[in-house]
């Protein structure tokens, strides 16, 4: 039931109060005039009794209380919503209309035009003049928060002072640097030897005395707790492994689990152990090792450091003993040596996404550490913590369980993924203040990058541009195919999953191989100059190469085609093929027949046995059980003088008198047929009516097995006429191996993949012949290491890595090594994630090198790939690198990640706008607004392409007047499925494929730009930039963590954020003086006035033309700069300067005391929109403990931006003390102080 509303108030003479007040009837909707006093009625037109609305009768009950205005029911949307000054009752008041009486409570109003901006929040429609625009434009400025600063800065370390400095600048964020380690109170019992051997560098000093002193700590739950070395590629991670080894094993722990990625890396730890110089301790790899006890006789390994790879945790031997029983059973429960996870973002997926499995090496990780409570954990990854989900095995540090706010991993996580980019900054500050992580990075200074674009060449781009085509042809053919079959046959999924499978191989494969031609180029270039030449990529097809041996030999003409190969392999065994028909043959095929057709009609035995057992009443209930198998095996177990009847004449006889037909089953006497049977019968005699069935029926049969086998055969010549045609493309070779071939073949590159064979061209120059890459004196195991040793030494001066082969391998310029010249590093294919390329790039620039490498990040022009190389030079230039060429500004890094929140978004809203569900925001690529029919045009050929990819299923094709139109849909998973898009995306011809790749990534820049602007937007840690910033009053410590000591403080900073006359007229003389400046620059005043007085600001035009950088006098420079239509559409340029002087001094000296809404503000002292000075409180120190807390008080919030947690960067003016935590606003402090119930100042 609605109800009753207050009605739209009547014109200027008002009903008096005494009258009572008006309201609308929820039953009838007509307006009743309600006695004073009464609060309940009956609506005299529909007889429905009701009440009130609580909003009408209050005044009457306290007349003096003043209540908050409280929006009735039924808003009438063309009128203004104005609280009556006395009773609070919101009413609908006209437009223009400026004195009325309340119809509640008769008081007289007038409506104050000046004070009606602050009922107008901007999604209440007001007259559109009362809004001011300024402010909305300053609060939007203020809620993108500042600049992201410079993110990194040099690292030495704080507290530690043994060991020499590190031979390489290394850095470390800058957020976390802003945090402090507790105090080292560990002693070193290796102190003395490595001042001696200076064999650690200060920084892995400093990791193994934290590291040591965290592990002497228990969590709540009892187990030791663990620590994590986030160091960065090539920083000596393993170095720092190897003396934590050393520094337990003179405390008496001799034994150690070293886990790694690939066992190559077990000569790296050795080489590592004996630079610390614990030569003593021997290095066992498991791998070598018989599946019996560790510490028998027969296998002997008492003590020493065991090395394994991820893969043999969950190994077993055929006898189903398992590798991790083993170890535990050396260890032993009471085990307390080093566990080390190296590389442990390999243990992964323990939690996996949404409807994933959780991999058994990360369910064996956390089952070796739950078996072993007291061992000393050590996980050690460059990109461990860059993913959340990945460091669900890291239970040792104590983040989510007993005595944290998170019970379990997942709540954790959750956490996490709403705090987004900073929330993850936010936790690994607090891990290092609590003494259980060190992440530092090599820095990039001296490697230079440059992004190489490598078009397709025209015989490329005609190669991919047909291959997109057969595949759209073959997707078509096998689904013809596949709708002819049976439906009894259900590998029609497995057929797709394997079609998307390979299609995304393929075209994978084609645009590595278009980057050949460019790769060579550049890397004889690098050898003429006398560098030497590393070459990245992700895969080596080996699979292709080992098929096509098996299948043409040994000896081929040429190398082989990966992407051909791919496409046989994939026709001949997945072309969907009716079942080949199996002839029928004379007389077997009769008896079979008529078995079959004897056992389906049951009827006959049913009959046969009803009679049967109305003749043997005394019969046991074991045999009339028996007697539902089928008639033949009842008549074995029978007895001879058993009496039948015959089925003609009906009389009984003895069973063996009668003939059965071994068809149907009935029994008659051979003198009761027509004619007669007089001769021997047959054995397989049947009667005359199932004759006449059994002729007819395999006349029948027959014809259906010759349409079968037409069926059949036609498919197999179709099939092969699909493998001729894949023949007869042209295709490019396995990229892999053409690089080597034309650098001067295996002879002059080292190659360090995972692969056991390779094709090489042979000697007469003729044909290429297969060979195994290791040679009798070289086990293959080993190939690697022998080919980097080749490498290293200058035997060889181009290297090529794969990303399975090169895990952990160092090929820098190393200061030890004979080949020191630079390095030259292409990257033929990226991974799709930024970290992974970093990894592949700290293959070539790590500690202790003569010179840093060049990069060279080599991409086509399609669609995706453009973009991505873009994304990692970014991120490789934020670690400090020169990069050359592309120097585009853009966002950072977390914007380009396609597969984010937004990203998704954008997928979703340019599949609804191609599937005509919604209208696109904007404007596809190559159409113009103009022209509306453009635009028809490009969806049209979108969603054919989107369905040649397989992305719209079920299309139908329309006709009558939706002729020529395809309908059809995008399933839900697909909706937001980015990373399939993109993969699909590249098996469509160039042209379609980068028109919609613009609109996708247009669509998600303009979401991006709309979180901005409404505050939403995550930009990880935000830099607060004032021209003064003073720490005000003492912090207070509103929490302490009680194993580590560190604690959660509570910053109050004052910030003055204005400019003065005199330093803005300074700026605008300073950009005039060059003579280069805009006619538009100087200084403008707002068109409207707000309250009286107009606003002012500074514009000048900034790095890109047309738009203005925009600096006011009270809250500084803005960061968006403002397009010039804009600028002059609310703004006019002023002539005179004393006009613009008077009106700059008057609003900076108003703005101290209040915000741009003017001293009315619905906020009132909390609201800091365009307020120079400014009190800013920052939470900082440990957060994650006091996370849920936060939480809770910032969602009662009014401002959008305020609701979510904001990592601030703030920098003191005065003494430069740096402070990094989370933003707490004002009105949300007492609230945060309340909940966490525990202030004390601090001493000084």
């Amino acid at each position: 039931m609605g109800q009753p509303s207050v009605p739209p108030s009547p014109g200027p003479p008002a009903l008096p109060f005494q009258a009572g007040c008006q309201v609308r009837c929820a039953g009838c909707r007509m307006i009743l005039t309600v006695a004073p006093g009464l609060t309940e009625f009956i609506c005299p037109n529909c007889q429905l009794p009701q009440m009130l609305p609580p909003e009408l009768m209050r005044p009457l009950h306290h007349p003096h209380q003043h209540h908050p205005p409280a929006q009735a029911h039924g808003i009438d949307p063309t009128k203004i919503q104005l609280p009556c000054a006395h009773c609070k009752a919101i009413l609908n008041v006209p437009h223009g209309l400026a004195r009325f009486a309340c119809p509640q409570c008769g008081v007289d109003l007038a409506v104050d035009v000046s004070k009606l901006k602050q009922f107008f929040p901007p999604p209440m429609r007001g007259p559109p003049e009362e809004i001011n625009e300024v402010a909305i434009d300053v609060e939007r400025e203020e809620d993108e928060g500042g600049t992201i600063g410079e993110t990194f800065t040099d690292y030495r370390p704080p507290k530690v002072s043994m060991g020499p400095p590190h031979p390489d600048p290394i850095v470390e964020t800058s957020s976390l640097s802003a945090v402090q380690p507790p105090e080292p109170t560990y002693n070193l019992k290796i102190k003395d030897d490595l001042e001696g051997s200076k064999a650690l560098s200060c920084l892995q000093i400093e990791t193994i005395v934290y590291a040591c002193q965290r592990q002497l700590q228990h969590l709540q739950n009892g187990a030791r707790a663990g620590f994590f070395i986030g160091d960065g590629a090539g920083v000596g991670k393993g170095r720092t492994i190897a003396g934590l080894i050393w520094e337990n094993w003179h405390h008496g722990r001799r034994k150690a689990l070293w886990v790694s990625v690939g066992s190559d890396l077990k000569f790296d730890a050795r080489r590592d152990l004996d630079d610390v110089g614990a030569t003593c301790i021997e290095v066992h790899a498991l791998n070598k090792l018989p599946y019996s006890k560790l510490d028998s006789k027969s296998v002997g390994v008492r003590e020493g450091v065991i090395f394994l790879t991820y893969s043999s945790l969950i190994a077993s031997s055929e006898k189903g003993r398992s590798r991790l029983q083993q170890l535990l059973q050396w260890c032993g429960s009471e085990y307390d040596g080093v566990l080390v996870f190296d590389e442990c973002h390999k243990a992964k997926n323990l939690i996996p996404e949404a409807g994933g499995q959780a991999t058994r090496t990360g369910e064996a990780v956390l089952e070796i550490q739950a078996r072993l409570p007291e061992a000393r954990v050590i996980y050690c990854s460059a990109t461990g913590a860059s993913e959340p989900r990945n460091m669900g095995y890291m239970a040792r540090l104590g983040l989510w369980g007993a005595g944290t706010c998170f019970p379990e991993f997942r709540d954790f996580l959750g956490a996490l993924d709403k705090g987004g980019v900073g929330a993850l900054e936010l936790v690994a500050m607090d891990m290092k203040a609590r003494g259980m992580y060190l992440c530092r990075t090599l820095s990039y200074k001296g490697a230079e990058f440059e992004v190489v674009e490598a078009p397709l060449e025209a015989e490329m781009m005609d190669m991919y541009k047909k291959a997109a085509e057969f595949w759209a042809e073959l997707r078509v053919e096998l689904l013809s195919a596949s709708a002819v079959l049976p439906d009894d046959k259900p590998n029609s999924s497995q057929l797709w999953r394997l079609y998307w499978a390979s299609h995304q191989r393929f075209f994978r494969h084609m645009c590595m191989s278009a980057k050949v031609p460019a790769s060579v180029r550049l890397a004889k270039q690098a050898l003429m100059d006398g560098k030497c030449v590393v070459i990245g990529l992700q895969s080596t097809g080996e699979a292709r190469t080992e098929e096509a041996v098996t299948k043409y030999g040994l000896e081929l003409d040429d190398f082989v085609s990966g992407p051909r190969e791919l496409l046989l392999k994939f026709v001949e065994e997945n072309y969907p093929l009716p079942p080949k028909p199996d002839a029928l043959s004379g007389e077997e095929s009769v008896k079979e027949l008529q078995r079959k057709r004897h056992s389906a009609t049951p009827g006959v035995s049913y009959k046969g046995r009803v009679r049967k057992v109305a003749k043997w009443k005394a019969a046991s209930d074991g045999e009339s059980d028996e007697e539902s198998e089928t008639e033949s095996d009842q008549e074995s177990t029978e007895s001879d003088d058993e009496f039948q009847i015959c089925e003609i004449c009906n009389t009984e006889e003895e069973r063996k008198k009668l003939l059965q037909c071994s068809c149907c089953g009935q029994l008659v006497h051979s003198s009761c047929l027509v004619p007669p049977l007089t001769d021997l019968v047959p054995e397989d005699w049947s009667c005359h009516s199932c004759k006449e069935k059994t002729d007819e029926y395999l006349q029948a049969r027959h014809v259906y097995l010759t349409e079968l086998l037409k069926r059949y055969e036609g498919a197999m010549e179709r099939k092969s006429k699909i493998l001729d045609i894949i023949r007869s493309l042209n295709l490019p070779n396995n990229p892999l191996d053409d690089i080597i071939d034309q650098l001067g073949g295996p002879d002059n590159v080292a190659e360090m993949t995972g692969r056991r064979g390779m094709l090489v061209r042979a000697s007469t120059g003729k044909g290429v012949i297969y060979q195994a890459r290791n040679t009798k004196d070289v086990a293959l195991e080993m190939v690697n290491m022998h080919e980097k040793k080749l490498f290293m030494d200058g035997k060889k001066l181009v290297a090529i890595i794969s990303e399975a082969g090169s895990a952990g391998v160092s090929l820098q310029a190393d200061r030890r090594a004979l080949n020191q010249k630079r390095r030259v590093h292409l990257t033929l294919e990226l991974p799709w994630s930024a970290d992974r390329a970093i990894q592949q790039f700290g293959r070539t620039h790590r500690s202790n090198q003569a010179s840093a490498p060049e990069y060279r990040l080599l991409f086509t022009n399609l669609g995706g790939e453009r973009r991505f190389a873009s994304i990692v030079a970014k991120r490789l230039e934020s670690l400090g690198a020169l990069t050359q060429g592309d120097r585009r500004a853009g966002p950072s890094l977390s914007a380009y990640n396609y597969d984010s929140a937004y990203g998704k978004r954008a997928l979703m809203m340019m599949y609804r706008g191609i599937m005509e569900q919604d209208s696109l925001p904007v404007v596809p690529p190559g159409c113009s607004s103009e022209k509306p029919e453009t635009i028809q045009d490009f969806i049209i050929k979108a969603k054919a392409a989107l369905v040649s990819v397989g992305i719209v299923r079920d299309t139908v094709l329309g006709n009558g007047k939706d002729s020529g139109k395809v309908s059809g849909r995008i399933v839900d998973s697909d909706m937001h499925d980015v990373g399939r898009f993109l993969n699909r995306l590249l098996g469509l011809p160039p042209e379609i494929q980068n028109r919609l790749f613009e609109l996708f990534v247009s669509l998600l820049d303009l979401l991006v730009q709309n979180a901005r602007t409404e505050g939403h937007f995550d930009s990880g840690i935000v830099d607060l930039k004032a021209n003064v910033i003073e720490l005000k009053g003492t912090p207070k410590t509103v929490h302490i963590d009680h194993m580590s000591g560190a604690s959660t403080v509570l910053f109050t900073f004052t910030l003055d954020r204005g400019i003065t006359w005199e330093s803005a007229s300074t700026l605008l003389d300073e950009k005039e003086k060059d003579g280069l400046g805009s006619s538009n620059n100087g200084f403008y005043e707002s068109n409207r006035e707000w309250l009286g007085r107009r606003h002012f600001l500074l514009a000048f035009e900034g790095s890109v033309p047309g738009m203005f950088k925009i600096i006011r006098p009270a809250v500084g420079e803005a960061l968006r700069e403002m397009p010039l239509t804009e600028l002059q559409s609310k703004y006019r340029k002023i002539s005179s300067l004393e006009k613009a002087c008077k009106g700059w001094q008057d609003e900076y000296e108003v703005s101290s005391k209040q915000c741009m809404h003017g001293p009315k503000c619905k906020l009132g002292n909390f609201c800091t929109v365009g307020r120079r000075l400014q009190e800013v409180n920052v939470l900082g120190g440990l957060i994650v403990p006091v996370w849920g807390t936060i939480e809770k008080a910032l969602s009662k919030q009014v401002r959008q931006s305020h609701k979510r947690l904001r990592i601030v960067r703030i920098e003191t003016t005065t003494d430069n003390q740096r402070i990094v935590g989370l933003f707490v606003p004002n009105d949300a402090v007492e609230t945060v102080l309340h909940d966490l119930a525990w202030v004390q100042d601090i001493d000084d």
